[in-house]
C-alpha cells in the first residue's frame, strides 16, 4: 500500500513498531487479537487495528502540500478535512479557513471567494450541487480533492447499478458530510433514499409491500429522497450502497433485509434475484471492517474498561464506542487532555455528543487491565499520549524502550 507524507507529529515510535510487527506476523490480517502492553500491574491491550487509515492519510499529505505549495494564497477547506480535533486545528492553525461546518451550515460568505483561492474538498467529498457552485466561481478542485478512494468506490458503484435501472438505498446518518454527498452523486444516475438504521429499513420495505399508505411516504422520510421519486415504481429494482463508516454489520443486515423482502414479495430465488435487488457488498471499507473486526477481537479480553480515542462527530469512531459499549465501561475521549485526573474523565456520550464528566473512571483494585483503541481518523501520537497519562495516573512507569523490547 503506497506510503504518505505526513508531518512527522502524528506519529508513534512505538505504535508504528506494534503495527509493523503485527502485519510482519499476520500478513492476511486474520489474526484480530489485541497487543498487550505491561506496565508493572497495569496492562493496556491494544486493538490490532486502530488510527489513520488510507483515505485519512491520503487527506492529510494533500492538504499539507497545498499548504507548503502555495504560500500567500488564501486557502480554505470546505468543512473539517477528517473528524479529527487536533489534526483540523492544525490545518487552521496554517492560516487554512472553513467554509462550512459538519452539518453544511455556512461559516464564510459564499460570495466572499474568488477565483484565485483554493478549496480544499474534505475526505468525505462533496455533493454535485457545491462541485458546480465551485466550478462556476473559477475554482479548480480536482487537484485539491482529498476525497477518499474508498468512498468514490460507493460513489462508481452506485453509478454502475444505477445504469442497470436500479434505484439505490443509502445506508447512512443523514446529516453526515459523507452520507449527503453519496446521496447527491447518488441521485444524480437513479432514483435515491437514505435510511439510517434498520427500523427506517423496514418501514422502507413497507412502502415496498404496500402495507404503509404511500401518502406518508413523503412526511416519513422528508429530505431524503431524490426529486420525483415515486415509491410505487422506484422500490421495484433496488441496491443497497452505504456511508463507509458505518456498521459493516448494520450494512449487511440491511441489505440482506431488503433482498430477503425483495424475494419474498416478488417470488423469487436466488437464481433470479437479480432482477428486483443488486449486490452491493464490495462497497463496504477495507478500514471500516478491519477496525470494527479488531474490536470484536479486543473484547474477548477480559477487561475492566476499554477507552476509544477519537473526534466526537466522527461517525467511525462512535461506532468502535458502541461496540465496547455493550461489553464493559467504555469512555470515549479525543486526546489525552480528557484524562482529568486519576478519578476524572471527561467523557463523551457517542449517540447525543454530550460531554459529562465521570468520576471515579478507573478501578481502585489491581491489576488493572485497559482496553485501547482509535478511530480512523486519529493519530497514532495522541493514542500514545492517552496511554502515557494512564499510566501516569495509575502510578505506573511508562518507558516506552522497555514496551518496544516486549515486542521482541
Amino acid at each position: 500500500m503506497k506510503q504518505f507524507t505526513i508531518p512527522t507529529t502524528y506519529r508513534s515510535n512505538l505504535i508504528s513498531a506494534i503495527k509493523e510487527k503485527r502485519k510482519a506476523a499476520d500478513k492476511l490480517k486474520k489474526d484480530f487479537s489485541p497487543t498487550p502492553l505491561q506496565m508493572g500491574d497495569v496492562t493496556i491491550f491494544l486493538a490490532r487495528h486502530f488510527g489513520f487509515c488510507y483515505g485519512v492519510e491520503n487527506a492529510i499529505e494533500i492538504a499539507f502540500r497545498t499548504i507548503e505549495n502555495n504560500p500567500g494564497k488564501r486557502i480554505f477547506l470546505l468543512s473539517e478535512m477528517i473528524h479529527n480535533p487536533q489534526v483540523n486545528a492544525d490545518l487552521e492553525a496554517l492560516g487554512v479557513r472553513f467554509l462550512q461546518d459538519t452539518y453544511g451550515n455556512p461559516l464564510i460568505p459564499f460570495e466572499q471567494l474568488t477565483d484565485q483561492d483554493i478549496v480544499v474538498i474534505p475526505a468525505f467529498g462533496t455533493t454535485r450541487e457545491m462541485e458546480e457552485k465551485l466550478k462556476q466561481k473559477g475554482i479548480a478542485i480536482e487537484q485539491y480533492n482529498t476525497t477518499c478512494p474508498f468512498v468514490e468506490k460507493v460513489w462508481n458503484r452506485g453509478e454502475q447499478i444505477a445504469r442497470k435501472g436500479y434505484s439505490i438505498v443509502v445506508h447512512g446518518k443523514p446529516q453526515h458530510e459523507e452520507t449527503r454527498a453519496t446521496f447527491s452523486h447518488a441521485a444524480e444516475n437513479t432514483p435515491t433514499v437514505v435510511v439510517k438504521d434498520m427500523a427506517e429499513t423496514i418501514l422502507l420495505g413497507k412502502y415496498i409491500t404496500g402495507e404503509e399508505p404511500l401518502t406518508r411516504f413523503a412526511e416519513r422520510f422528508a429530505g431524503r429522497f431524490s426529486k420525483g421519486f415515486d415509491p410505487t415504481k422506484d422500490l421495484a429494482r433496488i441496491g443497497v450502497i452505504n456511508q463507509t463508516t458505518q456498521l459493516a454489520t448494520d450494512t449487511q443486515a440491511i441489505a440482506d433485509y431488503l433482498k430477503a423482502l425483495m424475494a419474498q414479495h416478488h417470488g423469487l430465488s436466488d437464481a433470479n434475484i437479480g432482477e428486483r435487488f443488486a449486490d452491493t457488498r464490495d462497497t463496504l471499507c477495507y478500514a471500516t471492517n478491519d477496525n470494527q473486526s479488531a474490536v470484536k477481537g479486543l473484547l474477548e479480553t477480559p477487561a475492566d474498561l476499554a477507552i476509544v480515542v477519537g473526534g466526537a462527530n466522527s461517525s467511525n469512531s462512535s461506532h468502535l464506542v458502541e461496540l465496547c459499549e455493550a461489553v464493559l465501561p467504555t469512555y470515549f475521549i479525543d486526546g489525552p487532555d480528557r484524562l482529568i485526573n486519576a478519578e476524572t474523565i471527561d467523557n463523551c456520550q457517542w449517540q447525543t455528543k454530550e460531554r459529562h464528566l465521570v468520576n471515579p473512571f478507573l478501578p481502585a483494585q489491581r491489576p488493572v487491565r485497559i482496553l485501547v483503541t482509535a478511530g480512523a481518523s486519529c493519530p497514532d501520537a495522541v493514542v500514545e499520549a492517552v496511554i502515557k497519562k494512564l499510566a501516569e495516573f495509575l502510578g505506573t512507569e511508562y518507558r516506552p524502550e522497555e514496551l518496544m523490547a516486549q515486542l521482541a
